[in-house]
């Protein structure tokens, strides 16, 4: 079942780029965004994280923190983060623990690959409760920047 507005977001344990374990739990007291993106180095998913790099400012603040999630490998993460100049966390779900937690998971996706992530965004608030979810299943379309901007301000 999809995850709604009101829902305790799912804990979650993941390597980051930086082979770095990072949780739910470290963003407590803050709001998190998380970004589901496909797959590195593609052109949507390129476009989704350098929106979100080149508005950084504005998230941190509004006491919100954004992290990347994948079930790239955290070597490719590491080296589309540095191509890209990201200044925030990308993390590895190779396993596809978490975004299958969140509801953001092609059984199927393009030339049969099984198990990618959805594009997705979510906004979580101080308190670990989701404000904000959409789960794309397009990955061509990205989500929508003004509405996370909008609950943020709210």
């Amino acid at each position: 079942m999809a995850l709604q507005v009101g829902d305790k977001a799912p804990d979650f344990r993941l390597f980051s780029s930086e082979l770095k374990e990072v949780s739910m739990g470290d963003y407590k007291g803050k709001n998190l965004i998380i970004h589901f993106f496909p797959m590195a180095f593609t052109a949507t998913c390129t476009e989704q994280l350098c929106t979100v790099r080149d508005t950084l400012g504005y998230y941190t603040g509004m006491n919100a923190e954004v992290i990347g999630v994948s079930v790239d490998s955290p070597f490719t993460l590491a080296k589309f983060k540095e191509e890209q100049f990201y200044q925030f966390p990308l993390l590895s779900d190779f396993n596809k623990v978490m975004s299958a937690d969140y509801g953001a998971l092609y059984d199927q996706f393009v030339f049969n690959l099984k198990g990618v992530s959805k594009r997705a965004a979510f906004v979580i608030d101080e308190e670990g409760i989701i404000t904000y979810a959409q789960v794309l299943e397009n990955a061509g379309d990205l989500p929508d920047f003004n509405a996370i901007k909008q609950v943020l301000e709210a």
